[in-house]
């Protein structure tokens, strides 16, 4: 049996009111986009603003609506694209639900090809203090994140860096009444020098620069680095080999991970267990049993016991 063709998904989230429906709307009545591609719209929740079918450029468009999460599974998704005979998928993306929810659920064939998240700037920040996770979910894959309803009164810089704590690569275009817009153009220099003889890793920077190292890892290799930072033994490692890093939070307490990386020392059974060490080593991206894959191998040039940090777990802002 031949493998079923790539399907296209184009996926849209974000909160309540925040203007999805609208945006999605006038993109299915650009001749550019809706251009006679049989298009399943999927629905998974319903704002005051309602759909205009007759408006749409092209007739192909099939609504079809998700009201519980529980509906959301991959046999519904197969079962709607087969009905409709989709070429590809628009989702209105319920903002309570986990993206997970969705992934999970997607037929194998469907492919994210754009992700945007919209949200109305007059509520985003509360929404952000109080459903930091719900947020963070939102903001971590989109491509771009548009904030509706943005004024003079607001400081760019308040949504700048939420976005930012969740991803540096996010595109971020703030609309103003009337439909102008203006994109971001905030710099972010990293807080540490890579020119440096040896790069200094504030114990605030921790976060940042263990993603920006995963993200970019080309940036590091050969580099000598100077961090704050746990370390751990374990008897699995392999004989020579440690593990340090530190505990991080993206973007709330119940997502604190071990940001860990394997560190290779010819003393290592001087490194008492559990224990702070303010660490110089030199990175090399190559492979290591302790990954299992290629990753951050630290070579330690140097290790002295120190004390934890004022706050012991990172953060990205």
């Amino acid at each position: 049996m031949s493998e079923k063709r790539e399907m296209p998904v184009y996926l849209f989230t974000g909160f309540l009111e925040a203007g999805k429906t609208k945006f999605i709307q006038e993109t299915l009545e650009d001749k550019r986009f809706c251009n006679g591609e049989r298009t399943l719209l999927l629905v998974c929740e319903e704002g005051e603003e309602e759909y205009a079918p007759d408006q749409f450029a092209r007739d192909g468009v099939y609504i079809r609506t998700l009201e519980e999460q529980e509906e959301l599974t991959t046999e519904t998704l197969e079962r709607f694209a087969r009905e409709t005979r989709a070429e590809r998928v628009v989702i209105e993306y319920n903002g309570m639900w986990m993206l997970d929810l969705l992934y999970n659920a997607m037929p194998q064939n469907w492919m994210v090809y754009q992700e945007f998240m919209f949200a109305d700037a007059g509520t985003f920040l509360n929404y952000n203090n109080n459903m930091r996770q719900l947020v963070y979910d939102k903001l971590k894959s989109c491509e771009l994140v548009v904030f509706n309803r943005f004024d003079r009164s607001m400081d760019k810089m308040d949504f700048h860096k939420i976005v930012r704590g969740a991803s540096r690569r996010t595109d971020i275009a703030y609309e103003y009444a009337g439909g102008r817009v203006e994109y971001d153009d905030i710099e972010d220099p990293l807080p540490f020098d890579l020119e440096a003889p040896v790069v200094e890793i504030g114990d605030e920077d921790y976060a940042l620069w263990y993603r920006d190292m995963s993200e970019e890892p080309k940036k590091y290799e050969g580099k000598t680095v100077r961090l704050k930072c746990r370390a751990l033994r374990r008897s699995k490692l392999p004989s020579g080999t440690f593990v340090v890093g530190r505990h991080v939070m993206t973007c709330c307490v119940q997502d604190i991970q071990f940001a860990a990386l394997v560190c290779q020392w010819d003393k290592t059974d001087s490194v008492q267990d559990d224990s702070w060490l303010d660490l110089t080593a030199r990175i090399n991206f190559k492979y290591n049993r302790a990954y299992g894959k290629r990753g951050p191998v630290l070579t330690c040039l140097s290790a002295q016991p120190t004390q934890p940090p004022a706050q012991d777990v990172a953060t990205f802002y």
